[in-house]
């Protein structure tokens, strides 16, 4: 029985990129090579796609230096990867592809539809599911009608930061400071910043902007940061939990504690009353079937410390697969280690 071709696409045009080829080293090496071959393309922040020979060219970055460019064909007959070398052309078939791309042109559905149209098998989630995921405003809308408890949000576009008085005056009649500000489409805490007072709300705005046309203004939730993964396709797993501990310098868990911070940690299955773990792992499932998601995704909660009321505030269709991200190490705390679960995910593709 021959291989299946697994194309692993990485890097792209969003302020995530690196954060996408690190997660996609992580991948690259748990799979199964007896039963796929693995091409990689890389897509540069300019767009530029081209085929990368070996994965230690993503974790030196040379990969970008002297590769042969790559154009994915949307002719539905061929499936396959057109490689440009010089005024010569070969192709690859193309039979799964697994999108490790974070953020815009990669998680919001974009590259998803192009896959579509080329009637390709790809792992994670469809192109509405992506899109509105990706969207955080319009996730809020979607899980407004689940009877699930999120932060208070007040939305705006960045044509009307041109009245920022306006826009502060309407956030501080809705809202209470501290604020958080965020940009809707974007991943990773890139653009997120907290505001204590007007002066850093009108900063905050203007920063998130830069992001994004599309801005969040949300209620400061008190409370433990929690995620939860889940699995499957019309039959939806969830993992346990996991807690986000930030380095005491960083006031939240943004960018830096993420990726730059030694001393920031993640929990997993931290102590917590078991029917609050329930409802997390309900509510995960049911926010992932209400976008449509399909495949993999990881839902983010607040719990309340005084009342450990469990209150929403985002899904991630393509999280992290990084050696820290919280989504395969969740799984592994379930005795499915990263070979089994990208496995699944690349067969999850074929089911769709």
């Amino acid at each position: 029985m021959s291989k299946k071709n697994v194309v692993v696409l990485f890097g792209g045009q969003s302020s995530e990129h690196e954060v996408s080829c690190m997660s996609a080293q992580t991948i690259i090496k748990h799979i199964d090579t007896e039963k796929y071959h693995v091409t990689m393309v890389g897509i540069t922040k300019q767009g530029k796609w081209v085929l990368v020979n070996t994965v230690e060219k993503i974790a030196d970055d040379s990969w970008r230096e002297d590769a042969d460019e790559v154009v994915l064909s949307a002719n539905a007959e061929k499936k396959e990867l057109i490689v440009l070398t010089g005024d010569f052309y070969n192709s690859i078939k193309v039979d799964v592809v697994f999108p490790v791309l974070h953020g815009l042109y990669g998680e919001d559905g974009t590259v998803q539809g192009l896959l579509e149209l080329a009637q390709i098998p790809y792992v994670g989630c469809n192109v509405l599911s992506s899109a509105v995921s990706m969207d955080k405003l319009y996730t809020k809308i979607i899980a407004d009608d689940l009877g699930v408890r999120q932060a208070k949000y007040v939305g705006i576009i960045r044509s009307e930061l041109k009245d920022m008085e306006k826009v502060v005056a309407k956030a501080e009649q809705e809202l209470t400071y501290p604020m958080f500000v965020k940009p809707s489409c974007a991943g990773s805490s890139c653009g997120v910043s907290k505001a204590e007072n007007r002066s850093e709300l009108e900063k905050a705005l203007l920063l998130a902007a830069e992001h994004d046309r599309k801005v969040l203004i949300e209620e400061a939730v008190v409370g433990r940061e929690i995620e939860c993964a889940v699995l499957g396709g019309e039959d939806v797993e969830a993992s346990g939990v996991g807690e986000i501990l930030p380095a005491s310098e960083n006031e939240f868990y943004d960018y830096d504690a993420k990726y730059n911070s030694p001393d920031s940690k993640t929990v997993v299955d931290p102590e917590m009353p078991e029917e609050v773990v329930e409802q997390i792992r309900e509510y995960a499932v049911k926010i992932f079937k209400a976008v449509d998601g399909f495949g993999l995704s990881r839902v983010d909660f607040f719990v309340e410390k005084d009342t450990n009321q469990v209150v929403f505030n985002e899904i991630n269709t393509l999280p992290g697969f990084t050696a820290i991200s919280m989504y395969p190490m969740l799984w592994e705390a379930r005795g499915v280690d990263k070979k089994q679960l990208v496995g699944r995910l690349i067969e999850l593709a074929y089911t769709r």
